[in-house]
């Protein structure tokens, strides 16, 4: 037998000796390990949220993707069939490869708009204004991107949108002389017209054309998440939190409904998915959005009754540790 001079070194060789399957079911636990509060009625769990007023059915709702037909045939109109059926709530991108129009026409889906701020303010205010008459419920005003990142996987494979599908959104708008019959040029002026002196006084601007409330999307720092409060934003789109003012949604980065819990332990007041829908759309059109939101609902519901907490106000930051909590006191009994 080889040398052991403590406890932890029998893990080390057991790890070695033993196949995977088998180590990892003795070292590892449930659901990412999360604190349970133990000995709780959770027979009866309640994933249900209120989003800006609307009633949903959890506190996971999709996020803006564009051009959604690379992906699947049916593209936005699958996707907000599913979100639909879901209960929950579909953000459309401006950028979308179906109009408002045409998402809005799928059925009873609770829709938000994704806007970027254009040079020419016109384009805003007819976006907005079509996405009002078709009974949009919010916008969702993109102010992390004064200019496009530099995308370089797009950049070496030279991408371009496919041929058979545009811009939707803009091809009923009034933009001047733009040929919007070809394609690949509306894209490009799309692209090339985000505006880079957008600032907050564009916020209050954004509130006197439009009665919709503003969600605004991409708000990292404290000092930010302030200044969204004094510009009377609906809402912030990824950042911690600001002690209740006004409700912080997480965009990006969830996987899995252990995410979207610890999400909401640390503040938040729901999620936004992009890339397992897209993915999801891909593989399985409408079905596979569906089902990936039905894994995302249920995994949730699983970690709730797990942490002892029977609704969304039960989740608190008691439940989840951090790297940089402090050392918890353990009480004597």
């Amino acid at each position: 037998m080889e040398s052991v001079t403590n406890v932890m070194e029998y893990e080390i060789q057991a790890k070695e000796r033993l196949p995977k399957m088998i180590y990892d079911y003795y070292a590892s636990g449930a659901e990412d390990q999360f604190r349970p509060h133990i000995l709780v009625d959770v027979s009866n769990i309640d994933t249900t949220t209120i989003v800006l007023g609307f009633n949903i059915s959890m506190p996971i709702m999709v996020a803006p993707t564009a051009m959604q037909k690379m992906a699947h045939p049916e593209g936005e109109y699958a996707t907000a069939r599913a979100t639909s059926a879901a209960g929950t709530i579909m953000t459309l991108s401006s950028s979308g490869t179906s109009s408002v129009e045409e998402v809005a026409s799928t059925g009873p889906c609770i829709c938000f708009f994704q806007l970027y701020v254009y040079k020419d303010r016109n384009v805003v205010i007819q976006l907005v204004k079509s996405a009002e008459k078709v009974g949009f419920k919010a916008i969702a005003l993109t102010v992390d991107t004064p200019r496009l990142g530099s995308r370089e996987a797009d950049i070496k494979n030279r991408f371009v949108l496919p041929p058979n599908l545009s811009l939707k959104n803009f091809e009923g708008l009034d933009l001047g002389k733009i040929d919007k019959t070809d394609d690949s040029r509306l894209a490009s002026y799309v692209a090339g017209q985000v505006d880079r002196s957008l600032s907050w006084k564009d916020v209050k601007w954004l509130q006197t054309i439009t009665y919709l409330p503003i969600l605004l999307k991409g708000v990292l720092t404290a000092e930010d998440a302030r200044l969204a409060i004094e510009s009377g934003a609906a809402g912030i789109i990824v950042i911690k939190a600001v002690h209740g003012r006004l409700p912080v949604f997480l965009d990006g980065g969830i996987r899995r409904g252990t995410d979207v819990f610890k999400a909401l332990a640390l503040g938040a007041s729901g999620v936004f998915i992009g890339r397992p829908v897209v993915f999801s759309l891909a593989v399985d059109g409408e079905a596979g959005v569906r089902k990936v939101l039905q894994m995302l609902h249920d995994e949730f519901e699983l970690i709730m009754a797990l942490s002892g907490c029977r609704s969304i106000n039960d989740i608190s930051r008691s439940h989840i540790t951090t790297p940089w909590d402090p050392p918890r006191v353990t009480p004597r009994l």
